[in-house]
């Protein structure tokens, strides 16, 4: 098995509290029918979370991004290159107020998928 895959796979088992939280609400595809996958590699790196039809990736970001914002502006770069919206979100964001991040993914596959 490919070691992205790996990772992946014990990433998922090591979630955050705001990952496992925000994927509550995108499990089973209880976002408009929208199917999510969790920790899964993309563009040689692992995605929080994508939704591959709908070409969109979240991320959550904790503590430990504010010392890597070039790195995660470079990522998304390259997840935007290869046709993917980036949307991004605070682990606290996600723990107090996650209607409005699961409104705004929810606003932001609709758009995806009008266009």
């Amino acid at each position: 098995m490919h070691i992205k895959w790996i990772r992946a796979r014990r990433l998922r088992n090591e979630g955050t509290d705001a990952e496992r939280r925000l994927w509550q609400h995108l499990r089973h595809r209880q976002l408009a029918g929208h199917k999510f996958r969790r920790q899964y590699p993309l563009a040689g790196y692992i995605v929080d979370f994508v939704c591959v039809p709908a070409r969109l990736v979240v991320e959550l970001d904790g503590g430990q991004h504010l010392d890597a914002i070039d790195y995660d502006r470079r990522r998304t770069e390259i997840l935007e290159r290869e046709g993917y919206r980036v949307l991004r979100f605070w682990n606290d964001d996600v723990l107090l107020r996650t209607d409005d991040v699961v409104g705004k993914i929810f606003r932001v596959l609709e758009e995806r998928s009008r266009a």
